[in-house]
């Protein structure tokens, strides 16, 4: 393993410390609680939002921390979920007058973690209320998750609730929203190559040079099948056809449509990736109006992609328009 490490145990710490440092006093890190939280927060003229999940996702979580994002990341250790006491810490520090919104994509130790930080703060009452993200079309249960997997599409449900949290909507209206746009997001990904947890120090699984692995999850989890590795285009058809035929589109509509790097795959590659899903989707006449091309939830150092579809409405274009920055990415 070549890695920028020091003491294994220490890796999401120190990371988190850099995020810190890194945001101008923009975020405030928490070592207690693995916690990045904006220092304006709370604010009692907001609704609080809150994700949580394994570090190893970077830059979800706790990258996209900031005005029309989230207000506060809770990360556990690498893939691993978040205690139930850094849920509970982080809900209670960030409780406001208006509640708190619990974003979690669908594993089950996220799940489990966020219930119980959950019953804990509600005990002291604090006003909560949580959204299930499930965007992964890939498969249905896996290693990880009863139900579909959260994965990249959690960056579009943020986006919305992050807007209009600043606009002062109320919780159940921030709940409404954020289903809203899982109800039309829909994500596949594949691998090229394991990963490599620095606390392991190995490949969490084994690829042959001429192997890839469809509809892998963002652990490493297995996918829909182990097949000879094809064309890029080939690869593209096939997530592309997963994601469209999950949610009927029609000529006419229009989308967001996100190439999604797992960590190890070249910007040059995902634009490649970007052009003939575009061109695909423009021969069904639908109309890409939104395009994100980059690394907005990864699994470490894994080469491989997602894509994503969201299909938009004039609500989801005024929420996407509105504006938004996260700590330690400003341009």
């Amino acid at each position: 393993m070549k890695k920028f490490v020091n003491n294994p145990q220490q890796f999401v710490p120190e990371m988190l410390r850099g995020v810190e440092l890194a945001s101008a006093g923009r975020l405030r890190y928490v070592p207690e609680y693995n916690l990045i939280m904006r220092t304006d927060a709370p604010r009692d003229d907001k609704v609080s939002i809150v994700q949580g999940s394994g570090s190893g996702h970077e830059p979800a979580h706790v990258m996209i921390v900031g005005r029309g994002m989230l207000d506060a990341a809770c990360p556990g250790d690498v893939f691993s979920a978040p205690p139930s006491d850094y849920v509970y810490e982080t809900t209670k520090l960030l409780a406001s007058d208006k509640g708190v919104l619990h974003i979690i994509n669908n594993y089950t130790g996220d799940r489990m973690s966020f219930d119980m930080g959950r019953e804990l703060a509600e005990a002291e009452d604090v006003k909560i209320a949580t959204i299930i993200v499930d965007d992964d079309v890939a498969v249905k249960d896996s290693t990880y998750t009863v139900g579909r997997r959260g994965v990249a599409g959690n960056f579009f449900v943020i986006k919305a609730v992050g807007a209009a949290a600043e606009q002062g909507a109320e919780l159940d209206e921030l709940v409404r929203i954020g289903e809203h746009v899982n109800s039309v997001t829909r994500t596949m990904g594949m691998a090229l190559t394991s990963c490599t947890p620095p606390a392991k120090g190995s490949p969490l699984f084994e690829l042959g040079e001429d192997e890839m692995e469809m509809g892998v999850g963002i652990h490493g989890e297995p996918g829909r099948r182990r097949e000879k590795l094809a064309s890029a285009n080939e690869i593209v058809d096939e997530l592309l056809e997963a994601v469209a035929g999950d949610l009927p589109y029609s000529s006419g509509d229009q989308v967001a449509l996100m190439i999604n790097g797992l960590g190890g795959t070249p910007i040059s590659e995902l634009y490649l990736c970007y052009g003939h899903a575009h061109e695909r989707l423009a021969e069904r006449g639908i109309e890409v109006t939104r395009s994100y091309v980059g690394e907005y939830c990864t699994s470490l150092d894994m080469a491989g992609a997602s894509l994503t579809l969201v299909k938009l409405d004039p609500e989801l274009n005024k929420l996407f328009d509105a504006p938004a920055e996260v700590g330690v990415q400003i341009f």
